[in-house]
């Protein structure tokens, strides 16, 4: 109960720093256990994520592994098309580790649903939670993230409610010092009229 008023708190205040009035919030339950839950970040007014990058760590060998870090963003006014040079980028909390790829964008449209690839607990082995992300666009393609292989996919979230994609909020473990890691483990978005 307390996690379900601090995320409508939370998302309350990310709908009134942007003024954009919320339509519904994307899940998938498929997202890994470990971490807290970030600030949600949002498109500027009448802005939509037509396209996203990943921070990735790459596989470490011996070391401990995270895979994926970070999701960011790539808003473009309503009216415009994919990809566009005037462009706003949000995102939520990051882990530590790992490079940006280059943005995907959608061939039309917006991001509307997504699917989540993660690995389930490892025991004592080496946990990275999620790994890679899909999104699916109102234009019918579905774009697939850079991530790793660690893990499966989950099912599709729901579909926007509203015009598309315009805010994130992502679930991530702080470093662990000599524990083991896992950077980012769930996400959530948020759709606007």
């Amino acid at each position: 109960m307390r996690q379900l008023i601090f995320i409508t708190i939370t998302l309350l205040l990310a709908s009134a720093k942007g003024q954009r009035t919320i339509k519904s919030i994307l899940t998938v339950s498929n997202g890994a256990r470990w971490g807290d839950w970030g600030e949600a970040e949002m498109c500027p007014t009448n802005y939509y994520a037509a396209g996203f990058s990943l921070k990735v760590e790459g596989p470490i060998g011996d070391g401990d592994d995270t895979a994926l870090n970070g999701i960011r963003l790539f808003c473009i006014n309503k009216g415009a098309s994919a990809p566009n040079p005037d462009f706003a980028v949000v995102k939520s909390d990051t882990g530590s580790w790992g490079t940006w790829t280059d943005p995907i964008w959608c061939n039309a449209g917006r991001l509307m649903s997504f699917q989540l690839f993660v690995e389930p607990p490892q025991g004592n082995g080496d946990d990275t939670a999620a790994n890679n992300i899909m999104f699916l666009c109102s234009g019918g393609d579905e774009v697939v993230g850079s991530g790793l292989a660690w893990g499966s996919w989950g099912g599709w979230s729901k579909c926007c409610t509203g015009t598309g994609i315009c805010g994130i909020q992502t679930k991530v473990e702080r470093p662990q010092g000599a524990g083991d890691d896992t950077a980012l483990n769930d996400v959530r978005f948020l759709c606007c009229d």
